[in-house]
């Protein structure tokens, strides 16, 4: 039996499964608001994991790997959560020798980027690759690395930052930078881009079908905008022409650098491929070098909706196997 727990900013996930050959079956699942001081948190986690067990009828003794997915930055080699912006108070938290000495047997912690790549490259869209990139494409923009065969961290855990590169000097905010990859490729980024064509529209006595007045403006969402532009407002499909326009300067970034077999699209893209693709592929086919951009498919995640629960089970897998291997330098 696996246990899973992944964290998040707003919400977590307590999670039983087993691995059923080239899947991850999800035996039990429950989910919870992340609302409590960070140690009074934990042992809500490790209590609710415990009668999850029980209410099947089975004792912890049977758990074969403990998998623990949570927004970075972490350290997975100390087994330590370090200061997540989106978890505060969560500092230099030793969660892998708590979920050891509770659970007895081996655990294992990644950021959730990380175990994403894992998840998609085991039982989703890169099964049967050995190179891949994985982006969040969500709330933020991370990425996770499979290098021949290998999920590659770093030397600090910090490998996949992707979202704080700088593609413009000007532009949307995140990852606390202006004109970062986040700012421009992220739910946030993109209302930030809705608001500024929004108010273009506005000040020359227009309106988007997705902020119709001055009030409107701090309502818009990366999915408001999305539906107007699949409803073929224009102002809506000019967001996500420049959303998929730096989504492509960024790609080809990495396929260039990385030459990969594929490069999976979570979240988002899985949504609004259709408003993406046509100026991230025309950026990807003027930028990056033509062979490598024949051998990179781009793809959408294939676990959807489920890929941060099959995330923190496919950690648990990994440990369970002795199979995981972070190198500092893929062989």
């Amino acid at each position: 039996m696996l246990l899973g727990f992944d964290i998040g900013g707003t919400k977590c996930a307590v999670l039983l499964g087993e691995q059923q050959g080239q899947k991850i079956e999800i035996i039990s699942k429950e989910a919870m608001p992340t609302d409590l001081p960070v140690y009074e948190m934990i042992e809500k986690l490790f209590i609710t994991a415990e009668r999850l067990l029980k209410q099947l009828g089975i004792s912890p003794d049977v758990l074969t790997g403990v998998g623990i997915s949570c927004g970075g930055p972490l350290s997975s080699k100390k087994g330590v959560i370090l200061s997540p912006p989106n978890l505060i108070g969560w500092d230099n938290i030793p969660i892998v020798k708590m979920a050891k000495e509770r659970f007895h047997c081996a655990v294992l912690l990644q950021n959730d980027a990380n175990a994403c790549a894992v998840a998609e490259w085991k039982y989703g869209a890169g099964r049967g690759h050995d190179n891949l990139i994985f982006l969040t494409f969500g709330t933020g923009m991370g990425a996770g690395l499979i290098l021949n065969g290998q999920l590659y961290s770093g030397i600090s855990d910090f490998a996949g930052e992707v979202g704080h590169i700088r593609l413009a000097p000007f532009g949307p905010v995140g990852f606390g930078k202006t004109g970062s990859f986040e700012g421009f490729c992220s739910g946030g980024g993109i209302a930030q881009i809705g608001q500024v064509k929004a108010r273009e529209c506005l000040q020359i006595g227009k309106a988007a079908a997705f902020c119709k007045t001055p009030s409107d403006l701090s309502g818009i969402t990366a999915k408001s905008i999305a539906e107007a532009a699949f409803a073929g407002d224009k102002t809506a499909k000019e967001v996500y022409r420049i959303c998929g326009e730096y989504l492509g300067k960024a790609l080809s970034l990495f396929i260039d650098m990385l030459n990969p077999e594929m490069i999976i699209l979570g979240s988002i893209y899985g949504r609004a491929q259709a408003l993406l693709d046509p100026a991230l592929y025309k950026v990807i086919n003027e930028e990056a070098y033509f062979e490598s951009v024949t051998a990179c498919k781009i793809v959408p995640a294939g676990l959807s909706e489920e890929i941060g629960d099959i995330a923190a089970l496919s950690l648990a897998v990994m440990v369970k196997n002795e199979n995981y291997k972070a190198t500092h330098t893929p062989k």
